[in-house]
Order: structure tokens, then C-alpha cells, then sequence
């Protein structure tokens, strides 16, 4: 009995050894640590905007970093992640920088199923918590509807084309409701199969230049109106 009792415990030990597991770090925290700290408390005045997502997000960033230049914007986009992944580092990346607004895009990699699968109410919860929390900091609230997809390069075959659909409706609906900013991409953006074109989107999913110039006077209309 002992014997077993010591293989068990060592089993443990092994299974939360943080030094010696690889992929404890689920919500990728140490992504923006370092990037955090040098962040100041804002200015007198000063209208910070985190932009809080997923690959679309930080791609903005990449291909368009004239949008960013010169103004208080700090992009926490993290490739492939979903929103619970952005709910556990909310706190470290959103309200720890003290931000005026905050824009949440998130959902698609949820419905691709990037970390398992999720119900909408369940992606739809994860929102509402990330908004609430931002709220509860005084923090105003942008909340982003997904981009049109029609299919999933990385994960063929899925149809998210309608769940996206109602999903957004989920999200407009809780805006609404809350007195947050709906932001409609999806509207602006989306062509007659209820996808994302290629002229906004190579591989129909992440946006081109073009696609990030079509949503820049939108976001930047619905932070003016978060800040009024």
C-alpha cells in the first residue's frame, strides 16, 4: 500500500511540476508580460484603447501599423485563441493598463474549435464576463461582432457561416441591453454566401489590408462612441 501511496504522489508531483510540463501556460500570460510592464499609467487626458483578440487583431497590427502609429491603441491580439484563453488574461492585459475603452473581437477560433468545442451560449458567456469585468473597472465596452467565414481553412467542412450569424445576434443583443457599443464588421464586410471575399480576405478568414481599411473608420467610429 505504501508502495502504491509514493507512485501516486510522485505521479502528482510530476503532473504539476510547472518546470517540467510543457503547456501549463494555457492562456499564453507570458505573451504580453514583459510588453505590460513597460506600459505607463495613462497620461492626463489621454483615451488608451487595448484591442483585445485573436490572430485578426494582432494581424492589424502587423499589416497595418500606420492605423496604430501616433495614438493611445495597445494591441493584445494572440494567434488561434479563443475566449476563454482571453477571459483568463483579461485582467493582466486589459485592466492592469488602465484603458478608457476596451474593443473585444473574438469567437471565430471557438467555433473552429481551436481549444475544443463550445456551444454558442458558452462563447457567448465568455464575452459577457470579459464585458463585465471591463465594466466593473470603468472601463467602456466595445464589443465587435465575428467576421463573416464560410469555411475554415485549418478545419474544413464546419459550415460556421450561420452560427457566426446568430452568435452576433447574441452579441448585439447583450450590448444593447448593457449600453455597451455593438461594432458591425460582419455587415460591412460579408459577401453573398455569408463569407469574407477575397478582396478583404485571402484565405477568407484573416483580412487583407483592403479588409482592415474597411474596419478601420468603423472601430474607430464606435470608440468616439464609447468615449462620449
Amino acid at each position: 500500500m505504501k508502495k502504491i501511496n509514493y507512485l501516486f504522489l510522485g505521479l502528482l508531483t510530476s503532473l504539476f511540476n510547472l518546470n517540467s510540463v510543457t503547456g501549463q501556460d494555457w492562456p499564453d500570460l507570458k505573451h504580453f508580460q514583459d510588453a505590460n510592464k513597460g506600459i505607463n499609467v495613462p497620461k492626463a487626458n489621454e483615451n488608451r484603447v487595448v484591442f483585445m483578440g485573436n490572430s485578426i487583431t494582432i494581424g492589424w497590427l502587423n499589416a497595418r501599423p500606420v492605423f496604430f502609429k501616433g495614438k493611445p491603441y495597445i494591441n493584445r491580439g494572440i494567434s488561434g485563441q479563443t475566449t476563454p484563453q482571453m477571459l483568463l488574461r483579461f485582467r493582466q492585459d486589459v485592466i492592469n493598463l488602465n484603458p478608457k475603452v476596451v474593443v473585444i473581437l473574438a469567437g471565430t477560433n471557438d467555433i473552429a474549435g481551436n481549444t475544443g468545442p463550445s456551444t454558442l451560449e458558452m462563447i457567448a458567456d465568455n464575452i459577457k464576463n470579459m464585458a463585465e469585468l471591463a465594466h466593473s473597472n470603468d472601463i467602456k465596452v466595445v464589443l465587435s461582432s465575428i467576421l463573416p467565414v464560410f469555411d475554415y481553412p485549418w478545419k474544413p467542412g464546419l459550415e460556421p457561416s450561420d452560427k457566426i450569424i446568430r452568435l452576433n445576434q447574441m452579441i448585439r443583443e447583450y450590448a444593447d441591453t448593457h449600453g455597451h457599443i455593438y461594432l458591425d464588421y460582419f455587415s460591412a464586410m460579408v459577401d453573398e454566401r455569408n463569407g469574407l471575399p477575397k478582396k478583404y480576405a485571402e484565405d477568407e478568414v484573416h483580412p487583407t489590408i483592403a479588409g482592415y481599411k474597411v474596419m478601420e473608420p468603423l472601430v474607430e467610429k464606435a470608440i468616439a462612441e464609447a468615449l462620449k
